[in-house]
């Protein structure tokens, strides 16, 4: 799929420089042609994301002078490098995984500018009968997750401020679409991933989460972090700035609309991914939002934002679980300057 992808987007920029240069010969002015932007997702299609096709279906994207591929991802922390290499020009993914890549090789980390995982979406899961109530109970058991979730890559950011020795405990990865089934066989002891996705993942196995699993959050144990946002490359934001201005207007706009009228925001989403559950997407975008877009700080700062002081305490525990060495600086993870004015964008969701 990457490789058909990428021929995808190498068409369309040859094709905008032919039609531009093309139009140039025309009149007698070049015609301007719209930016190219490039995203990522996070994960796969889904209702978490109808914001997205909803700004793309309104044409608020061409209303900025933007033509904008949407492609889907592979994971939240695996949506950070592809954009550092240069695939893509955008990515909606973990701020703290952009931590990571900024501490370590702040020259190819992307820049945060606009947040929307604001509550963190962290959390082990077990089922609702297991003995494990409290996080140092994972010492001698096996937990499992994908390889590129955000929970797991926070981990050991994670069992440093709950006192767990790493050591004692064993992981496994497995393909996402596993991870529920091996918890639920027995094959792991708990599972790490973001509640929601956990939760829909379980529903669509029949089971009834509420009463079959149950969910220490990483939150309740001094993880109060960011998560998901949307960031740019570097270079892109250098050479682009008002391109990037107008997608955080765009995106917002739509935000904004899908708060007002969910249903439009899942028919863009239902357009771009016909065979999804209609319903089933329908209530995973108001959990996101009820879940991981509501914290209370948004009152103050509005959507979009964040709080210094939180943001810089969230960089210092990524560094220092992590034995960074080095430790970037706000602005090297988050720049608010292409937000909205506070006044456009949403306090409450």
């Amino acid at each position: 799929m990457a490789i058909f992808s990428n021929q995808s987007r190498i068409r369309k920029h040859l094709v905008t420089a032919t039609l531009s240069l093309g139009l140039a010969f025309v009149g007698s002015s070049p015609a301007l042609a719209d930016t190219d932007i490039d995203l990522v997702l996070n994960w796969k299609y889904e209702g978490a994301q109808a914001w997205f096709f909803l700004a793309e279906e309104k044409g608020y994207f061409k209303e900025r002078g933007l033509n904008v591929t949407i492609d889907q991802g592979s994971g939240s922390a695996a949506s950070i490098p592809k954009v550092a290499s240069g695939s893509y020009d955008a990515g909606f993914g973990d701020t703290n995984a952009l931590i990571q890549l900024a501490a370590t090789q702040p020259e190819l980390a992307p820049v945060g500018v606009y947040m929307i995982y604001n509550t963190p979406p962290f959390v082990i899961a077990v089922k609702a009968d297991s003995p494990i109530t409290k996080p140092t109970d994972l010492e001698g058991k096996t937990v499992g997750a994908p390889a590129n979730d955000a929970a797991l890559k926070l981990f050991p950011a994670f069992a440093e401020l709950a006192g767990i020795d790493q050591s004692k405990v064993t992981i496994n990865n497995m393909s996402p679409s596993l991870r529920e089934q091996l918890l639920m066989r027995g094959e792991i002891e708990a599972a790490l991933g973001y509640i929601t996705t956990i939760t829909f993942s379980a529903k669509g196995m029949g089971l009834d989460p509420k009463k079959e699993l149950r969910f220490i959050r990483y939150g309740d144990h001094g993880m109060d972090l960011y998560s998901n946002a949307v960031f740019f490359s570097q270079d892109f934001i250098k050479n682009n700035p008002e391109a990037v201005r107008g997608f955080v207007a765009a995106l917002n706009q739509a935000i904004q609309d899908a708060i007002a009228n969910p249903e439009e925001a899942i028919d863009a989403l239902m357009k771009r991914e016909p065979l999804l559950d209609r319903e089933r997407e329908m209530d995973k975008m108001l959990t996101t939002m009820r879940n991981d877009m509501s914290h209370p700080e948004i009152a103050k700062v509005g959507l979009g934002n964040v709080d210094d002081a939180r943001l810089k305490k969230n960089i210092d525990t990524v560094v220092s679980a992590n034995n960074l060495g080095n430790t970037p600086t706000i602005k090297q993870i988050f720049d608010r300057s292409f937000l909205p004015p506070r006044d456009a964008r949403p306090s409450k969701l």
